[in-house]
């Protein structure tokens, strides 16, 4: 057995903390239920950045894709 007390307790806190954490992580993974994966897509999509590079990608896609239906010059890709 551990001799000196306030170490004991403290890893006996720093479970416990782990054990919330996990807890809490796993109750709200386990809490989503999707109707379709678009659903799910739509969610996820408010729930992850994108690094700076494929945003910026994504933006000039998009412009190209808005243009080329429009009839529009678009840019060229970088």
């Amino acid at each position: 057995m551990d001799s000196d007390p306030p170490k004991q307790r403290l890893r006996h806190r720093q479970a416990e903390e782990q054990s919330t954490e996990q807890q809490q992580t796993t109750g709200q993974q386990a809490g989503l239920a999707f109707e379709s994966v678009e659903e799910l897509l739509r969610y996820d999509n408010l729930q992850t950045v994108p690094p700076p590079a494929i945003a910026e990608r994504l933006k000039i896609s998009l412009e190209q894709e808005r243009h080329r239906r429009t009839g529009g010059e678009p840019h060229e890709y970088v």
